[in-house]
């Protein structure tokens, strides 16, 4: 017989106590009786005595199908996975000479980006000597915040870290408007 993994209630005969407060099958409180007797009632019925709140004085055990509680518990565990979001940071790579129509590219991905739930990260990263000119950088970030407008929020000011200078950009959250 394999031992079950500790996050598992306790179940049956590995339930240690010797008086539990025991709950049927229906919902109905049978009272506080010893754990054999506990067993025996479960037994009867063909379902087991599962340890639901083991913290308690005495620890409160219900009678009821061990399989099927954990399959609704692993149940409740994928529905709320799925019901998560992840929100995850997305990187836009700029240089100070990048061109109108390349800028208006990367604005339409950091739009889509924004809109989709993501942050996004605005990186001008500068090459050889163009570390001269920052302000040539800002002026790109700024830029980006400005067309934006509505759309995002800044998360982070602009900051430089060796050849690069980076934003951090968050979507608005849209507030419906409330019903007449």
């Amino acid at each position: 017989m394999t031992s079950a993994p500790s996050s598992d209630p306790r179940c049956n005969h590995r339930i240690r106590a010797r008086e539990v407060r025991v709950i049927a099958d229906d919902g109905e409180q049978v009272g506080i009786i010893p754990t054999s007797e506990a067993l025996r009632m479960a037994q009867e019925k063909g379902l087991d005595l599962v340890e639901v709140a083991p913290n308690a004085e005495p620890p409160v055990c219900r009678i009821m199908d061990f399989g099927r509680f954990k399959y609704q518990q692993q149940k409740k565990l994928q529905e709320a996975r799925k019901k998560s979001t992840t929100v995850l940071l997305k990187e836009i790579k700029v240089r100070p000479k990048t061109d109108e129509h390349d800028y208006q590219t990367k604005l339409k991905h950091i739009r889509r980006f924004l809109e989709e739930g993501d942050r996004c990260k605005v990186t001008v990263f500068f090459r050889g000597r163009e570390i001269v000119h920052k302000d040539r950088g800002l002026i790109i970030l700024h830029r980006v915040v400005a067309d934006l407008g509505e759309t995002a929020k800044v998360e982070q000011e602009p900051r430089t870290e060796g050849r690069m200078m980076t934003m951090l950009l968050a979507p608005l959250v849209k507030k419906t408007p409330a019903p007449a």
